[in-house]
């Protein structure tokens, strides 16, 4: 038998590995700002086109490749960050394993300009498919610019697996503030279509988080500090009030390197139970440092996932550490009754020197200006106040109207009974109701077979979802405008999202009068819609199109009616009167599918009389 096994020629082999190493245009915005960083880089600026399908371009101020270096860079397995096996234990570096750059040329257009401070000429390369198309010496600044153009232009069938061009930039910010937020001593830049996303000076850890979330967040944050010998921990966590239902905030770093921890995830839930409500998730920026030699960080392609030797200390010093730091700045509450909060000290003047007060004497002043000074014969002095005059009218006519009124002219208005504690059945040709509700959540009306049980949420979800598809469709929804503007801060990514949808938005009753990058000014919301839900429907639909905005016209209608129905919905808890408990029957079943509620559970159920009968045999 012939032998059927066989080495892959490299091109297929490095198409294989980028598979792994690259998913989307995120992963090499990933992998280049890496490198840029490995590259001892201080300024760092990202170019983005159609959503990184068409460009991705990395430019850096590093110390740059040689031309043997710059041609090795491309090799598999080609890596200047380890030399010995050991060395995988005590990485301080982003990228280690050789792949990138091999994997990211196998399958688009990628041409590098590259050059060291003390050479004048540089390297310029330029690949296709893995093949060499040139490589000369030009003329280039320090540091290295790597352009990465029409990605999967040879694998169709993965190109056609991208989303949106608005989707796949998402991604790209997430990729972009992961790498921002570890590395605030680096000047960054983003660019989008040629407008600029974000520009990120050289600062602090707290300036970078509020130039990346907005100047919202600084009055979020709560500064977290713990320095044990397992690990130092460093950084900031939210306030319960802002907890929010998406996952948009939560930041893990390792040495400077992006995680994601489920496990850690929960110590931090843990340490605010009771403090927020039920799927909603709180804020959270910390920062560990460890010993290299106590982690493995290659278990992962992606690089985001850490084993720790000891996770369950960890775990508990994360814990109590966000605890601290919960009841030391008064974030969580205290059982201490005879405690007085105005005795306590703000934080912000914890290490604020004491002064002495000044006292300040008014040598004018005279508590005796005004009145009459007399003098008597035996130089005594005594003071006298001058009488009121005329101090009888103020009495005037109280005895007449005391004679003149009597008691017998008194009224009492008597008291309205506003209901009885238990319902009467005896006078049964007053009783108009026709629908009943029950524990708050369910409708009960009688019906000519017998009797039908509607659950009030699911219905009212079907009538609202019907109304805003109509609404939407028609674009005909009324609006009410307020008084005054309200402006509402969100992220870049979540402003990108909010401008895709802004159209449609408008069609539900929603005006808005200003989008910018930060901030979202709306003069008119739909009739329907208090003032005080306005967040609440806007934070749900950032949760229900985070995975991306479908591309059909409908699929994006029928999201968004879904999540407007739910979060306008009247709640299971909600006391419902007789008027709106008759509207709501009559709404439900004057639907096109009064049956089932938009996420396909039924509204109602019935119950013959047969049935009812049976239950008494």
């Amino acid at each position: 038998m012939a032998d059927i096994i066989q080495l892959l020629p490299d091109h297929v082999a490095n198409q294989i590995a980028a598979g792994e190493v690259v998913q989307r245009p995120s992963s090499v915005v990933k992998e280049l700002l890496e490198n840029a960083i490995d590259a001892k880089a201080t300024s760092i600026k990202l170019i983005i086109k159609d959503g990184g399908k068409t460009l991705i371009q990395v430019i850096d101020n590093g110390i740059g490749m040689s031309t043997t270096d710059a041609r090795l860079s491309f090799e598999r397995h080609a890596t200047s960050k380890i030399r010995f096996a050991e060395d995988l234990f005590h990485l301080n570096t982003k990228g280690f394993r050789g792949e990138a750059l091999a994997s990211i040329a196998a399958i688009a257009h990628v041409e590098m300009s590259t050059n060291q401070a003390d050479v004048d000429v540089g390297t310029q390369i330029k690949i296709e498919g893995s093949t060499i198309i040139s490589q000369e010496a030009i003329v280039t600044p320090k540091g290295t610019s790597i352009a990465v153009k029409n990605l999967f232009y040879n694998i169709p069938a993965r190109r056609n697996f991208l989303k949106s061009d608005q989707v796949e930039l998402r991604h790209i910010i997430d990729e972009f503030q992961r790498v921002a937020l570890a590395h605030a001593d680096i000047h960054f830049e983003m660019y989008h279509n040629g407008n600029e996303i974000f520009n990120l000076p050289l600062a602090n850890l707290r300036q970078r988080i509020v130039r990346v979330f907005g100047p919202k967040t600084n009055e979020r944050l709560v500064p977290v500090e713990e320095h044990t010998e397992v690990v130092k921990i460093s950084g900031f966590i939210g306030k319960p009030a802002f907890a929010k239902k998406s996952r948009g905030e939560q930041f893990f770093f390792v040495n400077n390197r992006f995680i994601k921890s489920p496990y850690l995830h929960h110590a931090i839930i843990n340490a605010y139970e009771g403090l927020i409500k039920e799927q909603t998730y709180p804020s959270y920026f910390l920062y560990f440092e460890v010993d290299t030699a106590s982690i493995d960080i290659n278990i992962h392609p992606t690089k985001t996932e850490i084993k720790f030797d000891d996770e369950h200390t960890l775990y508990a010093i994360l814990r109590s550490s966000v605890k601290h730091s919960l009841g030391q700045f008064s974030i969580s509450p205290v059982l201490d009754f005879d405690r007085d909060k105005n005795l306590d000290t703000p934080y912000a003047y914890a290490q604020k020197e004491v002064q002495t007060p000044t006292i300040q004497v008014d040598a004018n002043f005279n508590p005796f200006h005004g009145e009459k000074q007399t003098v008597s014969p035996g130089m005594k002095t005594s003071f006298r106040k001058e009488k009121s005059t005329n101090w009888e009218s103020l009495y005037t006519g109280l005895k007449a109207d005391e004679e003149e009124t009597g008691f017998n002219e008194i009224e009492v208005e008597s008291a309205e009974v506003s209901g009885n504690l238990f319902e009467s059945d005896i006078h049964e040709d007053k009783i108009t109701r026709t629908t009943y509700q029950i524990h708050r959540k369910y409708i009960v009306a009688a019906i000519k077979s017998g009797m039908v049980v509607i659950d009030q949420y699911k219905a009212h979800q079907r009538v609202l979802y019907e109304q805003f598809l109509k609404n939407i469709t028609v674009k005909e929804a009324l609006s009410q405008q307020l008084l005054f503007p309200l402006v509402l801060n969100y992220s870049v990514a979540d402003m990108a999202l909010i401008k895709e949808l802004s159209e449609t938005l408008s069609h539900t009753g929603f005006a808005f009068s200003k989008i910018e990058d930060e901030a979202l000014e709306i003069t008119g919301i739909p009739m329907n819609v208090a003032e005080s839900e306005v967040s609440i429907i806007l934070e749900q639909l950032l949760v229900d199109f985070q995975d991306g905005i479908p591309d059909s016209g409908f699929s994006q209608v029928d999201l968004l009616s879904k999540t407007l129905s739910k979060t306008l919905a009247v709640k299971p808890g909600e006391l419902m009167n007789t008027g709106a408990q008759e509207a709501l029957v009559n709404d439900l079943f004057a639907c096109t599918e009064p049956e089932l509620s938009p996420f396909n559970r039924p509204t109602y159920t019935t119950i013959t009389v047969e049935e009812l009968d049976k239950r008494f045999l």
